[in-house]
């Protein structure tokens, strides 16, 4: 591949005038640059990468934290994240707090030495029960952005990206009440989370509206299968559920169908999860779409947004992406 000191050889000009020309300079003229950059074009010229990183003091690279790849709503967040970054010209570095606070700080130690321009990610469950936000204080003290996604640090001052998870329960249980369904059961394995706190509070509030009695069962992922069973045993009049994680919702279709119960029929079902969770179910799953990918998107636009205006004090944005209730056959 032809270096740019070769490209100024054979232009007969100095490498200082092919840099400036490649990069629009208003000191270069226009027809300069047409022919510099045609011949550059030519021999196929390519900059390298690393050695204008390195003198813009930037890498071009976005650290992403995911709690947990396993889980579809943050897969699909990635995706959105990697699609929009490759767009705009930037790399990404992943990697997985596994939803503990040691690995998060490990992940965030390990790329903060000049590896990422900043950051990306959706606190880990085990920092929101800790409550420990040092890290996320020494990134910003570090000149290094952060935008936090779904479950974020309200303590933290920087750019957001959430669905307003009160109203998405809320909505989502007006929805069922509208299938005339009286006695809704709220299943959780997210209860330690902000999001699942605000959505449980969304379906009490929507619930209390009614004057109808509600039903919260949570627990833990490992028990779900048993504990659900028991409970739609236990509670014979259970004819609507809310699951508000991404897979609970399925497992409820499946227990009442083993039950006996029709569905939508007997039972009407609605779940947060995307079209890939929904369609493993029969019947398919009515699910509050989150919009994954768009979260993913919106996060590196608002990430590039800053990094480009680094030394400006603009305050930090909360970008809220708007719910849809997708009705499929469940309800």
């Amino acid at each position: 591949m032809i270096t740019m000191k070769e490209l100024a050889k054979k232009l007969d000009v100095s490498v200082s005038t092919v840099s400036k020309a490649l990069s629009d300079s208003p000191e270069i003229s226009p027809s300069t640059i047409k022919k510099i950059k045609e011949i550059a074009k030519l021999y196929n010229y390519k900059p390298n990468q690393a050695a204008l990183n390195l003198k813009n003091s930037e890498t071009k690279t976005i650290g992403v934290i995911i709690p947990d790849i396993l889980n579809p709503f943050f897969a699909k967040v990635l995706h959105g994240i990697e699609e929009e970054a490759s767009n705009l010209g930037y790399n990404i570095i992943t990697s997985l707090s596994n939803e503990t606070q040691q690995k998060e700080e490990q992940s965030i130690e390990l790329l903060s030495n000049g590896s990422v321009d900043g950051f990306i990610l959706s606190v880990a469950e085990e920092t929101q029960l800790t409550k420990n936000s040092d890290h996320f204080k020494a990134c910003l003290s570090n000149n290094l952005p952060l935008v936090m996604f779904d479950r974020v640090a309200e303590d933290i001052s920087c750019d957001k990206i959430i669905i307003d998870d009160y109203k998405a329960a809320y909505e989502a249980t007006e929805f069922l009440i509208s299938k005339q369904r009286k006695h809704i059961l709220l299943i959780s394995t997210i209860d330690n989370l902000s999001v699942g706190k605000m959505r449980v509070k969304g379906y009490l509030d929507a619930i209390k509206n009614h004057s109808q009695k509600n039903h919260i069962l949570t627990i833990d992922k490992k028990e779900a299968h048993h504990k659900i069973l028991e409970y739609l045993i236990s509670n014979t009049n259970i004819d609507g559920i809310l699951a508000i994680d991404n897979s609970s919702g399925v497992k409820g279709i499946n227990i009442a169908t083993a039950l006996g119960k029709k569905v939508p029929k007997d039972i009407s079902v609605i779940g947060f999860a995307n079209e890939s969770i929904a369609c493993y179910s029969i019947p398919k799953l009515s699910t509050v779409n989150q919009h994954a990918e768009d979260i993913g998107k919106k996060s590196v636009n608002l990430m590039v947004e800053r990094l480009k205006n680094k030394d400006s004090k603009t305050d930090p944005k909360t970008i809220v992406v708007p719910i849809k209730i997708e009705e499929r056959s469940s309800t």
